[in-house]
């Protein structure tokens, strides 16, 4: 049995979310499944993973909660616990994400690319432009040093590999694309009962069609709800739909954009949520018109629970859609007006598109995060053999 030890560099493990959850079940799957000794180099962990009997934490503080200062710490306290490991181990697999960590040799598992992902601040409090100006500076070079440094490079899409080769530098064979994975068992396809429950639990009105938007509600408008909420003013009154909008962050900055577009009594604001596949059940679609998204973990799981999914081309996920669902995606982010036309095509055409969407969710189903971190693993362990080149797991 390989005793490889392993460690793992992220500012967060946890089962919600898109990077946080892929490297919570990386983690998981190394230690629970195979056994593995793992260190995992973070300022959270989840209870679960943490307590593991087969998991070493080294805990890293994030001062005043600021992403931007806790990045430094996180990349010296990765540094030195990869430096311990490998004296020890010299064959220990050191995996860090993106801009995060500086160990040569590591494995870099990417999942954003900021040099792809531009500032979308305009309108933002100035204290907040200066701020994700230089946040975003500083990732733009963390980024290209550490990744062109890495062993080897994961990608979550083809879009995100082909942008690293592209725009950062980084070497073509070292750069491979392996999808993320999805928990099978809470995603399947909502039955009617469990959709009349959660239209009652999120008060949805009998017979009212009802759109989601999940994603962090920064100043900065990347995940496109200034566009959705334009498109919502451009759309008469009868065929606007309910909106519940899921995500922490600057809800009251992102209320007043609603008041002032006139549409505040469709677009119905949660904050962040735990139960998001219970909100998937209760609505018709989901909405994300996203400026640049690697990948788009939340349009993933809105398939996976039957849901059709309007999103943009400038996301990792829509090369994965099929020919039959091409009209669900976007060819212009900032457009609200292909937005608003899009969006009642999807809500008069339901009960058409749902063939084409289920047989889409059962094949995204079909790959669940253990299959992903044992395609992790064993690229990472199979070394860099001609016989990868190109390889890409869907």
């Amino acid at each position: 049995m390989n005793s490889t030890p392993w460690l793992l560099v992220a500012g967060d493990f946890s089962p919600h979310g898109g990077m946080d959850r892929a490297f919570f079940e990386l983690g998981w799957h190394l230690a629970d499944r195979l056994g593995r000794t793992v260190t995992l180099v973070a300022h959270r962990v989840a209870a679960a993973l943490a307590e593991h009997p087969n998991v070493s934490l080294v805990q890293v503080s994030r001062p005043r909660g600021l992403h931007l200062l806790g990045q430094p710490l996180l990349d010296l306290a990765g540094r030195r616990a990869a430096a311990r490991l490998t004296a020890r181990h010299p064959d220990a697999q050191i995996v860090v994400g993106g801009g995060n960590c500086g160990w040569p040799g590591a494995i870099n598992w990417v999942h954003m690319v900021h040099a792809a992902c531009r500032s979308e601040d305009t309108g933002a409090p100035l204290g907040f432009r200066i701020k994700n100006r230089l946040s975003r500076a500083y990732f733009r070079r963390q980024e290209a040093k550490y990744t062109r440094r890495a062993r080897l490079v994961i990608t979550n899409s083809e879009q995100s590999r082909r942008h690293l080769v592209d725009l950062v530098g980084v070497r073509v064979e070292r750069a491979r694309n392996i999808y993320l994975g999805c928990d099978p068992d809470m995603l399947k396809p909502a039955s009617e009962s469990e959709r009349a429950e959660a239209r009652r639990r999120f008060d949805i009105p009998d017979g009212m069609p009802a759109a989601a938007f999940v994603g962090a509600l920064s100043y900065d408008a990347n995940k496109g709800l200034d566009t959705l909420i334009s498109a919502l003013a451009l759309l008469a009154l009868a065929n606007r739909p309910l909106v519940l909008v899921a995500g922490g962050g600057h809800l009251d900055y992102w209320k007043y954009r609603a008041k002032a577009a006139g549409v505040a009594d469709t677009v119905r604001f949660l904050g962040s949520i735990p139960d998001v596949p219970g909100l998937l059940a209760a609505t018709d679609v989901l909405v994300s018109p996203t400026r640049y998204d690697g990948y788009g973990m939340g349009v993933h799981e809105a398939l996976c629970r039957g849901l059709p999914a309007l999103v943009t081309r400038r996301a990792g996920i829509a090369e994965r859609y099929p020919p039959d669902l091409a009209d669900l995606l976007l060819s212009d982010a900032g457009s609200a007006q292909e937005l608003a036309n899009r969006l009642k095509w999807v809500l008069d055409n339901c009960e058409n598109l749902q063939p084409a969407v289920t047989a889409f969710g059962s094949q995204l189903l079909k790959r669940s995060w253990e299959r992903m971190s044992a395609d992790i693993v064993e690229l990472a362990e199979a070394g860099m053999g001609s016989h990868l080149v190109g390889n890409t797991h869907g």
